[in-house]
């Protein structure tokens, strides 16, 4: 089991209220799967990928993603697990306005242990012939594209997509789903992404429905769907 998720809990506070988002939450995925966590606008889907990917911690419970017990990390552990371990895609790209598209991708290269090599991953991305263009000269779905390589470029084991397809349109965002399956079967990726869209889940192997901070239900769908083939 590549990633483990035990009782996991979260909670914040504000003044004299408490809100519980997340309530003895458990998962698995295995090694070179994808996972879709599905549910609607504060169901706690952000928060559980946060943690997973290190960049929150839980009030109790377990991560473990490829034996790391992610839960028990101090800080700069951590910061060496999302350095080599993960990659991560956004809604909103973060690019960095003033690099270049083989700059904004060569800038994680730089500090990743095992890179691939930057060209081949815009190649995979469809990216290449405009390596030299900025942020500003390109579409949406081409900036996502962009932010697609600078995740994958570090070889991470694991990628979590955070609704990454929630700003493009219908067209495009099936062009980037390609691309994950894409880069899910050729690197054998592990990929957890999160979506309100249903009609997402038919490209995955294992689905999460979260709702209210919970998973109430989980399956593995037996045929994968292609991409190109998803409709909504």
């Amino acid at each position: 089991m590549f990633i483990k998720v035990n009782n996991l809990t979260k909670s914040y506070t504000s003044g004299e209220v408490t809100t519980q988002v997340l309530k003895n939450v458990g998962m698995e995925l295995d090694q070179g799967e994808i996972g879709v966590i599905l549910g609607p606008s504060g169901s706690g889907k952000t928060t559980l990928l946060n943690i997973i990917g290190g960049i929150d911690r839980s009030d109790s419970g377990d991560v473990i993603v490829d034996t790391i017990q992610v839960t028990k990390l101090n800080d700069n552990k951590l910061t060496d697990y999302r350095r080599e371990m993960v990659g991560f895609i956004f809604q909103f790209y973060n690019l960095i306005p003033n690099l270049t598209v083989g700059e904004n991708v060569e800038v994680v290269s730089n500090i990743s242990k095992s890179p691939i090599p930057v060209d081949e991953v815009l190649q995979a991305v469809g990216m290449l012939d405009k390596k030299h263009r900025f942020p500003k000269e390109l579409s949406g779905g081409e900036q996502q594209r962009v932010s697609i390589a600078r995740a994958v470029v570090k070889n991470p084991k694991l990628l979590l997509c955070d609704e990454p397809t929630g700003a493009l349109d219908f067209t495009t965002s099936r062009d980037i789903l390609k691309l994950l399956q894409k880069i899910n079967q050729e690197y054998k990726t592990t990929i957890l992404m999160i979506t309100h869209n249903s009609a997402i889940s038919a490209m995955a192997h294992r689905v999460y429905r979260v709702r209210s901070g919970e998973i109430v239900e989980s399956i593995r769908n037996t045929s994968i769907m292609p991409a190109e083939r998803i409709e909504w």
